[in-house]
Formats: C-alpha cells, structure tokens, sequence
C-alpha cells in the first residue's frame, strides 16, 4: 500500500520505536507467563504479547504485519495453545484415573528428582496450562485484529463487506 493510499505520512522515529520496542515487548510478555515466581500469568503475558504484533500492524500496515505474522503460523499457535491447555487436563485423567498423583511418581517424571513432586506438578501442569493460554489468546487477539483491519480497509476502498 502506498503512503497516498494509506493516507498518512511514514513516520521514521516512530517505525524506529517500534523496531526497538516490538522484542522487548515479546520479552516481557514471555517474563510475565514464567517469571513471575508461579504459574497465573498466561492471560496476561498473551495479551502482551498480542499487543507487540497490534503494535507492528498499527506502524507498519497489514500487509508487512502478515508477512511478521502469518496466517498459518497464527493457526498453529491457536491450536497448540489449546492442544497444551487441553493436553494438561488429559495428561491427569489418562494416567491417574482423573487425578494429578501420577506426578509423584518419578518414574514418569524424573523432574521430581531434581525439583521436588510440587516443583514438578507446578512445572509440568501449571507452566503448560499458563503457555497454552497465553498462546490462545495471543493468537485470537492478533486474528481479530487482522480480520478488523481488513474488514476497514475494504470499506475504505469501496469494496464490498
């Protein structure tokens, strides 16, 4: 799309901004699913995430956005955020008979060895739980975002809805 399409000026400082700040951003979503001393954080870290890729799509237009972020790479990130959200639920009731005692075994969890059987019970359900929801949502929120900025730019042209 050309800057007379767009309607608006390319602005250096800000796409500069926006080059240093988009890892950083991914950085601290990621700090906020796992370094915050316990699981919990998956919703929010996804929305950090997602709000690094609105940020790109916003600087640099949806089609440079689809090429950071696309379709297909959307897709699978859905599906293992949820494969991991489900997966965890699974695990338990597969081994355990719909308890989570199977991870007191170190048979089936040599972590336990290392961490001990809470450190591993919060390490394998909890973090998968957290990734897998912080994926989801990242992923739902960047495809929403997409579809709605497609959706205007096709009413800003002419075209059909």
């Amino acid at each position: 799309m050309t800057p007379r399409k767009r309607g608006y000026k390319r602005d250096v400082i800000i796409e500069v901004t926006t080059n240093l700040m988009f890892p950083l951003t991914l950085l601290f979503g990621l700090y906020v699913m796992f370094g915050t001393g316990g699981t919990g954080g998956g919703f929010q870290g996804g929305t950090i995430l997602a709000s690094a890729y609105i940020l790109y799509i916003t600087v640099f237009g949806h089609e440079k956005g689809r090429e950071k972020m696309p379709e297909s790479v959307n897709a699978l990130f859905k599906s293992l955020g949820l494969f991991l959200y489900n997966g965890a639920g699974w695990i338990c009731v597969l081994f355990s008979l719909a308890t989570a005692q199977w991870l007191n075994m170190p048979a089936f969890w040599p972590v336990t060895d290392y961490v001990g059987i809470a450190g591993s019970r919060s390490f394998l359900v909890g973090y998968m739980i957290s990734v897998g929801i912080g994926l989801t949502v990242m992923a739902a929120f960047v495809s929403q975002y997409f579809d709605l900025a497609w959706k205007e730019d096709d009413e800003m042209e002419g075209g059909e809805e």
